[in-house]
């Protein structure tokens, strides 16, 4: 079977930074894009940032400018990192992968359990 396990959440104070990583292991014959959602309380989950299998990426309007992601797809990781941190941007992140298990199936998403990122002085 697939697993995403992330790390790298936790608390840090306005204006700091963080990086998570999240690494995808099991039966995997190849991965499309990989990124990474959020989910504060009372909230809908949103996509903070996405990278396509090529290198392409999308970020989510409000984390322009202060989040990369990047991915190493030899050890089939994913990399957000998160600088100039604000209080709004407390919330678990999910990482998220679409993934192909054999030659001949079909890709499906797959997602981690998520890691606490919590911003505040």
């Amino acid at each position: 079977q697939v697993q995403l396990v992330e790390s790298g959440g936790g608390l840090v104070q306005p204006g700091g930074s963080l990086r998570l990583s999240c690494a995808a292991s099991g039966t995997i014959f190849s991965i499309g894009a990989m990124g990474w959602y959020r989910q504060a309380p009372g909230k809908q989950r949103e996509l903070v940032a996405e990278i396509t299998a090529g290198g392409g990426t999308n970020f989510a309007d409000s984390v322009k400018g202060r989040f990369t992601i990047s991915r190493d797809n030899a050890w089939r990781t994913v990399y957000l990192q998160m600088n100039t941190l604000k209080p709004e941007d407390t919330a678990v992140y999910y990482c998220n992968a679409n993934i192909r298990t054999s030659d001949i199936g079909l890709r499906h998403d797959y997602w981690g359990q998520g890691t606490q990122v919590t911003v505040s002085s």
